[in-house]
């Protein structure tokens, strides 16, 4: 018999086939749910965007919207006298308030869900610290009075006398470094420009090569420093006056050089009843004290405002610094917004 030239073939067990499918048929269920898992990743994190940029939106436009309040405020405010103390409705703190109502757009439809909006917010008198763009003339020459003022506040922020030489020399310093830029050449220093909503009058192009408090850490000053000084000083693009009215007790001694005690009582009498004539002040002063109008005033054209909007787990704040024109106009020198993440009590 002749044996067949074809080996016989051989049948896998049952079990074996089995394993086989199982595996397979797992290896194809790992595929599809690693698929799926991509698919639905892919399509939250488009949620997720889609939601910051909603949220990003509105905590803009609400934003813009106190900003706008807040010169309304203030134009109000001047009508009704050139004095400005903090016994004013603008000086009043806007505590936490609740806006979910205002931003759902279908309230019946949404009240499950409805985004959680609070808004804050303040006005502050800018012109209660000092100005260190008093220090300098337009010409960029440090002043003797102004030095001793500046030296005083030092001395009364616990600094020592080295920091001021620090302030008017790196000032001094990185005036002449501009100045000595030809015309047109370099770049703008940070807060300058059309887009920092600054004014392109004569006076305000002779601002400090500095524009916000916080440059000043370019000078090499010390943090400690600086949040010493923070109360009691500012950064303002014009000379202004300090507002008698507004100005703490330490500011009040050093520019009008007088002691703590003289400062104190003016403070008090102004608590009574807000300084509306310089000749109120004077007659608290020691006999002979300087009181010049160009350095003291009872009214105020620099505000900072401060806004913070919580929008669910995101919190954004805004601090622009707005001037006062006459009764019409309240522009924004400049804006700085920051987020953060909300924090759970």
């Amino acid at each position: 018999m002749t044996p067949s030239r074809f080996p016989a073939r051989q049948h896998r067990p049952p079990s074996a086939q089995r394993g086989a499918a199982l595996l397979l048929a797992m290896t194809l269920l790992a595929l599809v749910a690693s698929l799926a898992a991509g698919m639905v990743w892919q399509q939250w994190r488009a949620v997720q965007v889609e939601s910051a940029e909603r949220s990003r939106g509105q905590s803009t436009w609400i934003l813009a919207g106190a900003l706008d309040w807040t010169r309304l405020i203030l134009r109000e405010d001047v009508r009704s006298g050139a004095v400005d103390h903090a016994g004013e409705p603008w000086a009043t703190p806007l505590a936490e308030a609740r806006l979910s109502s205002f931003l759902a757009a279908d309230r019946e439809a949404s009240a499950d869900s409805e985004v959680e909006a609070f808004l804050s917010g303040s006005i502050t008198d800018a012109q209660a610290r000092y100005n260190l763009r008093n220090l300098f003339t337009d010409e960029g020459q440090a002043v003797a009075l102004e030095r001793d003022t500046l030296g005083r506040l030092c001395a009364a922020a616990g600094l020592t006398p080295g920091n001021t030489e620090r302030i008017i020399t790196g000032l001094a310093g990185a005036w002449r470094a501009r100045s000595a830029t030809p015309a047109g050449g370099g770049s703008s220093a940070p807060g300058t420009g059309a887009g920092a909503g600054a004014s392109t009058s004569e006076e305000d192009t002779r601002v400090l090569p500095v524009q916000r408090f916080e440059h000043l850490a370019w000078l090499g000053l010390e943090p400690d420093v600086l949040q010493a000084l923070r109360p009691l000083v500012d950064v303002l693009p014009t000379r202004t006056p300090v507002n008698l009215n507004t100005a703490g007790r330490e500011v009040l001694a050093a520019v009008l050089a007088v002691d703590a005690g003289t400062a104190e009582r003016l403070v008090q009498a102004r608590q009574q009843q807000a300084f509306e004539r310089l000749d109120q002040v004077r007659a608290l002063l020691p006999p002979g004290s300087p009181l010049e109008s160009s350095r003291v005033s009872l009214g105020s054209q620099y505000f900072e405002v401060r806004g913070r909007l919580r929008l669910e787990d995101r919190v954004l704040e805004e601090a622009s610094l707005v001037r006062r024109r006459g009764t019409a106009e309240v522009l924004a020198v400049h804006r700085l917004r920051r987020n953060l993440q909300a924090t759970t009590e």
